[in-house]
């Protein structure tokens, strides 16, 4: 009998790594002196990984599209997460709203490449974001969604998420009790 396996997709900026702020609102890292790996990350994702999850990461980039960051720069700092954290691979999209893309969230371009790629069972799947597009683009993917509340200052959706939490460490109380039954 074939299992497709289950993942936690994971956002970057802000769940993986610390998000600059800058007047309530995220940023990414502008270099890899910046990145500042989450504790909560480096403490929750071996934990699921032991768990029999798949650890994939999606982020949407379009400074560099904007000219105002490097690809070499984001993939830098991608390779650095995945040299500290137990991730399979980071998904990117690098372009900015304007190209209309199906990769850039709130689209669920990104997690649709990641299921394909590794089989991936997108019900049994959970999108954590701290943003309202990361659970918007988990929702239109069929995944359930955690939703990493800062208090930022951005306008939520209409959308729900399935669960909320405060802190990325949170994430195991919900997904392996709810994975378990």
């Amino acid at each position: 009998m074939f299992c497709k396996n289950r993942a936690v997709f994971l956002d970057r900026d802000g769940v993986l790594n610390k998000a600059i702020i800058r007047d309530g609102k995220p940023y990414p890292p502008a270099s890899l002196n910046e990145v500042a790996i989450l504790p909560g990350a480096r403490f929750a994702l071996p934990i699921l990984k032991r768990e029999g999850f798949f650890l994939v990461g999606i982020t949407n980039q379009p400074d560099v599209a904007r000219g105002k960051q490097n690809r070499e720069v984001v993939e830098s700092i991608n390779n650095y997460l995945l040299s500290q954290l137990p991730i399979l691979e980071i998904f990117v999209c690098y372009h900015d709203n304007s190209d209309n893309c199906d990769c850039r969230k709130p689209k669920s371009g990104l997690i649709l490449q990641a299921a394909k790629k590794y089989e991936i069972d997108l019900a049994q799947s959970y999108m954590v974001g701290d943003r309202w597009k990361d659970i918007e683009a988990g929702k239109r993917a069929g995944c359930k969604t955690i939703f990493i509340n800062y208090q930022y200052d951005e306008n939520p959706t209409d959308l729900e998420p399935d669960y909320s939490v405060n802190d990325v460490s949170k994430v195991i109380e919900i997904i392996i009790p709810n994975w378990r039954k």
